[in-house]
């Protein structure tokens, strides 16, 4: 095995920057080969000790590409929420998809507990959506390291004022700022010397994906139920209460309702999984009846539902999925990372209102020697995914504005 000659150069232009600025982000495109190259750079930089923090579900191909190519320098893998865990004394940290830290306009407590812990130690950051849903995403993810080109903001909110259009905005009955309107020519000037970009056509990807559309019938049952928590913004069942009551919640319990499931709530407000039905499950169980597939869920219960289908032939683990025959349920929310290419094709049983999550999870089966992908969403008619496909494919989220548009009248 080798490293491919574009992980060489842009291990090499890493390197550069790192040497010069004690810090380098690199921004690779999703599946273009970031981790290897990162891997690389620290043999590259003479690294002893290589503390490398991801997502839980990568640890184990990050350790495996390790053990591959023999890097000589010890290394210890762990998750953001392992951090209090480190056994070694770093002299170079990685932290892959840097996009986590990136909460504002106060960091989130992770982002503090890196901070007064690893404040001077040399740092690679890497991901393919550092700032998806807006540049402010930038400031906290380097606040993190003494060499941030930021370092002359104390916090998030000096830096603000010189890098934000501060605007208002309504949530429930109070006024808040907000700061997303972030200035992003002033802020990719100021980011491009500590920057290494990666493509996919850099690395040789020639991948087409193609997309499909499959719709199935809701149940009538299902769209009754909606139309009815639409009207009245609560209804009140045997096993529970759903709750509509706020625009988040509402939104939300559509969502869950048309997909076959929904969080009851009892009389004192505690959840309550339910599974109202498994027609997607169903559907996909025959359309796709012996094919190894990638199912994409997006709530907790809709895995149950996949599991009470599919039965033994599924797995929710990378590894037996990659050594067995079974279909693997991977989680939306939770793909950065992971490589599902032994898939034939992937489908999405549902998705979420993200599109920082949907160019994350799109890709998922996307390698060299792959030179085509099925994606197929399972369209519920009528329904709200089609909805969401549209508007995060645009890479743009389904938010609550969008939501009363297509479904409060």
């Amino acid at each position: 095995m080798e490293i491919y000659d574009h992980q060489k150069i842009k291990s090499k232009e890493l390197h550069k920057v790192l040497t010069r600025y004690k810090c380098a982000y690199l921004r690779g495109e999703v599946r273009s080969g970031k981790t290897l190259t990162v891997l690389e750079t620290a043999r590259l930089y003479n690294a002893k000790n290589v503390l490398f923090i991801t997502k839980k579900k990568a640890i184990s191909s990050i350790l495996s590409d390790y053990n591959l190519f023999n890097f000589q320098y010890n290394i210890e893998v762990i998750n953001y929420e392992s951090i209090h865990k480190t056994k070694i004394k770093p002299d170079l940290i990685v932290y892959d998809e840097a996009h986590v830290l990136s909460g504002f306009p106060k960091p989130a407590k992770r982002v503090k507990t890196i901070k007064a812990t690893y404040y001077k130690t040399p740092c690679i950051w890497l991901s393919g959506t550092p700032a998806a849903e807006s540049y402010s995403q930038w400031y906290h993810q380097l606040y993190v390291n003494i060499s941030s080109p930021f370092k002359a903001y104390s916090n998030f909110y000096k830096w603000a004022k010189d890098f934000v259009n501060i605007t208002e905005k309504r949530i429930g009955t109070h006024t808040v700022k907000d700061y997303c309107d972030a200035n992003k020519d002033a802020i990719e000037k100021i980011l491009n010397p500590y920057s290494v970009t990666m493509t996919q056509a850099q690395a040789g990807f020639k991948t087409v994906i193609k997309e499909h559309f499959l719709e199935v019938q809701t149940p009538k049952g299902l769209h009754n139920l909606v139309k009815k928590l639409l009207k009245d913004k609560a209804i009140e069942g045997q096993k529970g209460y759903i709750m509509g009551d706020m625009p988040a919640k509402l939104q939300s319990k559509v969502h869950q309702i048309y997909n076959g499931t929904c969080i009851l709530e009892d009389i004192n407000g505690e959840s309550i999984p339910h599974i109202f039905s498994d027609y997607k499950a169903q559907f996909i169980k025959e359309r796709f009846k012996d094919k190894k597939i990638a199912i994409m869920y997006y709530y907790q219960s809709e895995l149950e539902v996949l599991k009470n289908v599919f039965k033994s032939d599924l797995t929710t683990d990378l590894m037996e999925f990659n050594s067995t025959g079974k279909s693997i349920a991977v989680q939306q929310s939770s793909t950065e990372g992971m490589n599902i290419s032994k898939a034939e094709c992937l489908v999405y049983y549902n998705l979420g209102f993200s599109g920082k999550n949907w160019i994350q999870s799109r890709d998922r089966l996307t390698v060299k020697e792959r030179p085509k992908n099925d994606v197929y969403f399972i369209v519920e008619t009528p329904g709200i995914t089609e909805k969401i496909v549209k508007r995060v494919r645009e890479k743009k989220d389904f938010n609550n504005s969008i939501f009363k548009k297509e479904f409060v009248h």
